[in-house]
């Protein structure tokens, strides 16, 4: 006996709350964008310039010690953050001390990170520096500014591939859902302050294909339905295709979220922030192909008259059980 998520012939309305889900989704829209203004992103040494030192010791990490041990070097700003990981041994407890670079200086200078170590050494003997990042203030900036265009030529890339395939309709649809995601995901990394750094650029530009290829599926069977509806309501063809692809859609979702959740328990805590992203761009992305990118092309509507009928409509996957 097979599995199923979903039973065959499933013939959900999705869109008898329409209004409700957008709703939803300007309102958490809104909520990142204020989380953004108010605090900001936790921003990793790549884009922040300065060095980033990883301690290991048998001791138990006292952030007040090390606080404590640093404070006569008048460094400024410093950040100690004790490293939990399942992977770790009983007696491996690590540390990440981030260091800002100093005014008129590219990166921490050698002798400020011995000065640190030595410091640090005095107060936990046992202590052993695994690794020391730096990163330069100008660097940093550029990489910033990189990041953000690089997210910004993705989606109008989309947004030119979508219009081309289908009709600007579609295109709005499919693009307004990445723009969901991606400012979701900055919103969530902004609430809970979790480091964003370029493993995260990977993660949302990682984020706006899923959630693509997700949203082209629908639209193909939209497409599709609709030279084989021509007399249906828009919302009735809309509700037939993403019936339709439900299935494809979450053993894709679902599959793919057990994988991401391993990596997030195993994988240690160097990925587990990009590990996060993809888990919750997965989840959204989902959510916008569905209930965001769909939603728009109901709201904007769409020409029914496919003239030229097309070969290779239709996702030849679309109909796989779950």
């Amino acid at each position: 006996m097979r599995l199923k998520l979903i039973k065959q012939g499933t013939t959900y309305d999705f869109f008898s709350r329409w209004k409700i889900w957008l709703g939803i989704s300007a309102l958490l829209v809104i909520l990142g964008f204020v989380s953004f203004a108010i605090q900001g992103l936790n921003f990793g040494i790549d884009f922040r310039g300065g060095t980033t030192i990883r301690t290991e010791s048998t001791q138990a990490v006292d952030i007040g010690v090390y606080r404590d041990a640093m404070t006569p070097l008048e460094l400024g700003d410093i950040s100690i953050t004790e490293v939990f990981d399942p992977t770790f041994d009983d007696d491996q407890n690590v540390a990440m001390v981030r260091i800002q670079a100093q005014d008129g200086q590219e990166a921490v200078t050698p002798e400020t990170i011995l000065a640190v170590e030595a410091a640090l050494q005095a107060s936990v003997p046992d202590i052993k520096f695994v690794s020391v990042e730096s990163v330069g203030p100008k660097v940093s900036g550029e990489l910033i500014q990189t990041a953000a265009l690089a997210v910004i030529l993705a989606i109008a890339a989309v947004l030119i591939y979508i219009w081309l395939r289908f009709e600007w309709q579609f295109a709005l649809g499919a693009v307004a859902a990445l723009v969901h995601d991606v400012i979701l995901t900055i919103g969530v990394f902004s609430e809970l302050q979790i480091k964003f750094d370029l493993a995260i650029i990977a993660a949302l530009l990682t984020i706006v294909g899923y959630s693509l290829n997700d949203t082209v599926v629908v639209f193909d069977r939209v497409r599709e339905n609709l030279r084989k509806y021509k007399k249906r309501p828009l919302n009735e063809v809309l509700n037939i295709s993403i019936n339709e692809t439900l299935s494809r859609t979450l053993m894709t979702s679902v599959t793919t979220l057990l994988a991401l959740i391993s990596l997030y328990v195993l994988g240690g805590d160097v990925i587990r922030g990009f590990v996060f992203a993809m888990i919750w761009g997965v989840i959204v992305g989902t959510y916008s192909s569905v209930f965001v990118a769909s939603t728009i092309l109901l709201w904007l509507g769409v020409k029914r008259n496919w003239d030229k009928p097309d070969a290779n409509a239709g996702n030849q996957y679309a109909n796989i059980d779950a």
